[in-house]
This record gives structure tokens, C-alpha cells and sequence, in this order.
């Protein structure tokens, strides 16, 4: 069978080398991993290129195509029946790969697995934690994110991604529009498992720039799927834009932090987070 890692990167070099590491780390052996450069101007690509390893495939052209175009790419590349996504950013729990893969192996009926996430700062520290398990999600649940697979975390297979391509006109939020084509053709059998198997960078993300442009992709997608809701749902997604930008006015942005990020502080959770990441650490990765 085997798992192929999708792992695209623009100038990530502070991170790629722990996120890479965080691979070498799993339980589960039998995978391949895609490192896709996206043009990269810093030291990344060297990095990327210093791994010797046979399970480790390098690609660049020098082109700055985005993230649509390069997870498209790696699909194409892809040789296993299963592939993971990751960004160049975060890590993964050492077990993600073994029980995303065995749940996925053991129901045929799903075509993609999404976990719980431990959010941290760049430094990682641990902020806090969610999940939740979640089936059966409707195209109304996706629409109105009442259930949102984090996208970094999500283990398919290979021919559903196939059959779904990623819009490559799309500069954000390529996840939402693909999980909302992909169910309006009644083809989005996934599963979220409140497992904390994926580590995420919060602090990357949860920029007023970010969050504002999150917002107005957002309503693009209400424009083109949600029908007779769409001047609801526009008000609602217009405020929220507005109640950043008053946040961002008055120099309050780490409210948008501690927004995403405060959902759960449990000290087991943030026990295993630690123990989880000094093996990490400790992973000797093979090089020129």
C-alpha cells in the first residue's frame, strides 16, 4: 500500500528541517515523501536537497506557482494509494501516519481522514488544543463551517485527489472550495477524529492580513455556492471583516491568537505535545 507525503515549501528554512524530521520521526514506515519547492529565494531548498534518503523525492523548476498548483503536482507525482498532506511549517505527531492510515485501510467507505491539532507559537510553545470526531458532514455543514477539517492534516486517497483537483486560480482557501465542489457532487466521504495528531503553527496564520483575506475568499465561495442564503451569509462575513479590522485599530491582534487557539489547555495534552516533540528533536536525519 504506502502513504506518499505531500510536503510543498516557499522560503521555509526557519521550519523545514524539523518538519521533515517530524516525517522521519513516524510510527509508520512505508511512505515516500514529495518535497515540493515553490521557488523558494532562501536556504529551503538546500535543505530539501540535503536529505539522502530513497524515500525522498526533491522538485523544482525555479517557478513561483502557488500552493493549488504545487499540491496538484504532487498528486500527479504521487505513487502510493494514499496521500498525506503537510505544511513546510508544522509538525505531526509520530503515530499520524499509523492511525490515519489504519482507519482509512479499515473503512472503505471513506475517502479521507482529518484529526484534531495541538495549535503552537513559532517557538512551539503550546497554546492549546482541538478536535472533536465528526461524520457524516453536509454540504450545509462545510458551507457554514460548522465542521471544518484542517486541511495540513488530511490523509486521502490518492485517486479521490485525483478525481478532485485543487483550483489553481485560487490564491487562498483552495481546501474550503475543494471540500465544497467536491460535496456538491456528493463526493466527500470524510471523517475528523479528535486525535491531536497534527501540530500547527497558529501564529503563521493568524494574521489580520490573513484572517481579512480568509473572510473575503469566503464570501467569493457564498457567491458561487450558497444560493438563496448568499446576502445572509455575505452580512455575516462582511461584519466579521469589520470586527478584525477594528481589532487590528486598536492594536489587539493577539486576540486573533488566542481566538483559534484557546478552545482546550488540558496539561496532558500539553504533556504529550512536549514528549512528542523532543523525540522529534532527537531524529537523526540522513544527509550528504
Amino acid at each position: 500500500m504506502g502513504i506518499t507525503i505531500g510536503l510543498p515549501f516557499y522560503n521555509a528554512e526557519d521550519y523545514l528541517e524539523l518538519s521533515i524530521k517530524s516525517v522521519f520521526a513516524q510510527t509508520y514506515t512505508d511512505w515516500e515523501l514529495i518535497l515540493m519547492d515553490d521557488g523558494s529565494t532562501d536556504k529551503s531548498l538546500e535543505i530539501a536537497k540535503s536529505i539522502n534518503d530513497p524515500r525522498v523525492r526533491v522538485y523544482s523548476d525555479g517557478k513561483n506557482k502557488k500552493l493549488a498548483a504545487r499540491l496538484n503536482d504532487i498528486v500527479g507525482l504521487a505513487k502510493y494509494e494514499y496521500l498525506a498532506r503537510m505544511d513546510a511549517d508544522d509538525l505531526m505527531s509520530t503515530t499520524r501516519l499509523e492511525k490515519q492510515y489504519n482507519l482509512l485501510k479499515n473503512n472503505p467507505g471513506l475517502d479521507l481522514i482529518s484529526t484534531g491539532t495541538v495549535s503552537i507559537a513559532n517557538d512551539l510553545t503550546y497554546l492549546g488544543s482541538r478536535g472533536a470526531d465528526v461524520s457524516n458532514i453536509s454540504f450545509m455543514d462545510l458551507l457554514l463551517k460548522r465542521s471544518s477539517p484542517l486541511h495540513a492534516s488530511i490523509l486521502g486517497r490518492t485517486a479521490w485527489f485525483k478525481r478532485n483537483a485543487y483550483n489553481e486560480s485560487l490564491k487562498i482557501a483552495q481546501d474550503y472550495d475543494l471540500w465544497l465542489r467536491s460535496s456538491k457532487k456528493n463526493d466527500f466521504k470524510l471523517k475528523i477524529i479528535s486525535d491531536l495528531l497534527y501540530y500547527y503553527r497558529e501564529e503563521n496564520n493568524a494574521t489580520p492580513k490573513k484572517v481579512l483575506a480568509a473572510y473575503k475568499n469566503e464570501r467569493v465561495m457564498y457567491k458561487k455556492y450558497s444560493g438563496n442564503a448568499f446576502y445572509i451569509l455575505w452580512l455575516k462575513s462582511k461584519f466579521k471583516s469589520i470586527v478584525v479590522s477594528v481589532i487590528t485599530f486598536l492594536n489587539k491582534e493577539d486576540i486573533l491568537l488566542k481566538r483559534r487557539s484557546h478552545n482546550n489547555t488540558n496539561s496532558t495534552d500539553k504533556d504529550n505535545y512536549l514528549s512528542e516533540v523532543e523525540l522529534i528533536k532527537k531524529t537523526k536525519l540522513p544527509t550528504y
